[in-house]
């Protein structure tokens, strides 16, 4: 190889070299802009107020979102226990139990599910569970939640599962163990910290979703009180505050926002961390 085409060679290899290290360092500089001009506007509105106090009137200042924050934690709870079961027992099936032909329908059908927009599955259940009982409620805001969470576990969950050395699940079954017993006892505890991964990641996923609740939980500037009622949610007090005319209320909203993505960012670094230390084999 001649001394010409040995130099552009290199030349080639440390300008992408380069070129990936400025990309991948814009990416995080973007995350960090994101941040700090969030701190900028809404870090002056946290205070203990913003946590324990109820939305002031309109045109008052003061005041802030313990409602929402309520709200917000009412919804994702709920979604969860309606989404992670459903998403994790059909994990299951797709790992442990279906055939290629059902396996190939299922998994289709759940990435397709996770790509629908959230507006459509706002609309869904609005017509399905709003309607019919005539009014918003924080159940039909979980249940919008709830159903954009199965997919991601559902998937997460099935490849967790797969990739548990099938060795352990012949030594389960060589010591006479049922193909259940097998699954309960050996495959998903160490496959448990994946799937927690999974659901955490999900719960990162809609815990900032906007549309779907503005279909089905709507808004409630007071305490919501069980179930059945409209509440309020971090994401829609966002939307609500971002559009008013008060000043207060956009140093509010900046505020809500800075406190949602630091949740976000926290169960992403929980989930990651979880990760990082592998799959759990099971020991006797």
């Amino acid at each position: 190889m001649s001394n010409g085409r040995l130099r552009w060679r290199k030349f080639v290899s440390n300008f992408m070299l380069a070129m990936t290290g400025v990309c991948a360092f814009v990416s995080v500089l973007v995350l960090f802009f994101i941040l700090g001009y969030l701190l900028f506007n809404g870090g002056t509105s946290i205070n203990w107020d913003f946590f324990t106090k109820l939305p002031k009137p309109v045109g008052e200042a003061g005041g802030g979102m313990a409602n929402a924050i309520v709200g917000s934690g009412k919804i994702l709870l709920l979604a969860s226990l309606m989404g992670v079961p459903i998403g994790f027992l059909g994990g299951i099936y797709l790992a442990e139990f279906s055939g290629k032909g059902m396996a190939s329908v299922v998994r289709y059908a759940a990435d397709l599910l996770n790509g629908v927009p959230s507006i459509v599955i706002g609309i869904f259940a609005y017509s399905l569970v709003v309607l019919p009982f005539k009014h918003f409620s924080a159940l039909a805001g979980a249940f919008a939640l709830g159903m954009m969470m199965i997919p991601i576990t559902l998937r997460s969950t099935e490849e967790f599962l797969k990739s548990v050395p099938r060795m352990l699940r012949e030594a389960a079954m060589a010591l006479g163990a049922s193909k259940w017993k097998t699954i309960v006892t050996v495959i998903v505890p160490a496959a448990y910290r994946g799937i927690m991964t999974a659901i955490l990641l999900a719960l990162a996923r809609v815990a900032g979703e906007t549309a779907p609740l503005l279909f089905t939980a709507f808004g409630n500037r007071f305490e919501s009180h069980g179930w059945s009622q409209p509440t309020a949610t971090l994401p829609v007090m966002i939307y609500t505050y971002a559009v008013s005319p008060y000043d207060d209320w956009h140093r509010q909203a900046w505020a809500a926002g800075l406190v949602l993505l630091g949740l976000v960012l926290i169960i992403n670094i929980l989930a990651r961390t979880i990760l990082s230390r592998g799959i759990a084999v099971p020991r006797s």
